[in-house]
């Protein structure tokens, strides 16, 4: 697993980290991730996919499936019945302080910074 060698997250890369069972992971969704998650979604494209992510509603099997994609893309092998058995500190909240700095990571622009309309 990447991050238990002392790696860390690079946020160009759209890497984040996070504690999951105690232990600080890298998680990544590379467009092999992104990939997955447009078929476990059934999304027609990215924008698709980054509409639905930003509808703020989430079941929890849709954050298993995220985070599972962002770990798996970052090195770590896990399924998601694995990740469905991980514990993350502050329970479900923690699970969508992941999933949402995910998506930032991913879908925010250079330098994450959204536009505002004036």
């Amino acid at each position: 697993m990447r991050a238990a060698s002392g790696a860390r997250a690079n946020r160009r890369r759209g890497e984040i980290e996070a504690v999951i069972d105690g232990e600080r992971r890298i998680l990544c969704l590379t467009l092999g991730a992104l990939a997955e998650l447009e078929t476990a979604f059934a999304a027609g494209d990215l924008n698709g996919l980054a509409e639905r992510f930003s509808s703020g509603r989430l079941k929890a099997a849709d954050m298993i499936r995220i985070i599972g994609a962002g770990l798996r893309g970052g090195g770590n092998l896990f399924c998601d019945d694995d990740v469905a058995a991980m514990s993350i500190d502050d329970g479900v909240a923690g699970y969508a302080r992941i999933v949402g700095e995910l998506m930032e990571a991913t879908f925010a622009p250079p330098g994450g910074e959204v536009p505002q309309n004036p």
